[in-house]
Formats: C-alpha cells, sequence, structure tokens
C-alpha cells in the first residue's frame, strides 16, 4: 500500500492568472498558483527567532481553477489537500529539467475578503470560508462552495 497525500496551508504570492483552456474541446482548464509556507524556530547557537519559507506550484484543475481565479488574490490564505507531481521538460536551451508540483483535489479558501464591492451571490458581507473538491469531471459531481466564518489572519 502507498500513499501521496499533501496538505498545505500558506499564503498566495500573486494574484492567480487567468486559467489556460485545454483539451481537445477546450473543455478543462488549469490554473498554477504560488503558495508561501512558513515555519518559524529560535536558531540552538544563537538564540535568533528564524522563519523559513517554502514556495510550492499548485495546479489546480476545472472548477477548482475558476474558483480561484475568482476569490483568490495576492496574500490570500489557502488550506490546500492534494498530490505530489514530478514532471520533466526541456528547456530552451535543451537542458533536461525536473521540477515538483501539487497537483490540488481539494482547497478551502481561508480568511475573507474585506471589500464588499467584490461580493456576488455566493458571498455576503460577513467574512466567509469557502471550500471546494476537485473530483473527476466524469462524476458529474457539483463542486462545493460553502460560506462559514473566517479564521483571523
Amino acid at each position: 500500500m502507498s500513499v501521496n497525500k499533501v496538505i498545505l496551508i500558506g499564503n498566495l504570492g500573486r494574484d492567480p492568472e487567468q486559467p489556460r483552456v485545454l483539451g481537445q474541446n477546450n473543455t478543462r482548464r488549469v490554473l498554477t498558483i504560488s503558495l508561501a509556507t512558513s515555519e518559524s524556530y529560535t536558531d540552538s547557537k544563537t538564540g535568533e527567532r528564524r522563519t523559513d519559507t517554502e514556495w510550492h506550484r499548485v495546479e489546480l484543475w476545472d472548477n477548482l481553477a475558476d474558483i480561484a481565479h475568482k476569490y483568490l488574490k495576492k496574500g490570500s490564505t489557502v488550506y490546500v489537500e492534494g498530490k505530489i507531481r514530478t514532471e520533466k521538460w526541456t528547456d530552451q536551451q535543451g537542458i533536461e529539467r525536473s521540477g515538483i508540483k501539487i497537483r490540488a483535489n481539494n482547497i478551502t479558501l481561508l480568511g475573507s475578503r474585506n471589500n464588499s464591492n467584490e461580493n456576488d451571490g455566493a458571498q455576503n458581507n460577513q467574512s466567509q470560508e469557502q471550500s471546494a473538491t476537485n473530483t473527476p469531471a466524469t462524476t458529474g459531481e457539483e463542486h462545493n462552495v460553502n460560506g462559514m466564518d473566517d479564521l483571523p489572519f
């Protein structure tokens, strides 16, 4: 038995771009976000307080891509569940490269949008948390977006 599961809570490093449209019938959408996670600790030798930040490339597909594009912005706090994927490619100089990305299958948007002008029918003026799960397009399942109180940030 094996498990490939990643759980991250972090902040977006930049505003999401428009999802790329893929597939034979332009029916698939993909969006990659840059997520920062930080860990604080005290250096045992110097006693100095330090923070290490890791950057993660998170790939969101279909409805998750749409939700992220609509609701996320630079600095948004996001809970992500997914799996690690390794990709290989050849760069413009012909050098073979590899990298790691997280393919999300669930995101929960933590925090709130403070600008009430950005609210639409899916949100009200109260603080909210948005949650979505990525399921295969063939299942016909809808992605959940539920409003709940937010966590402070």
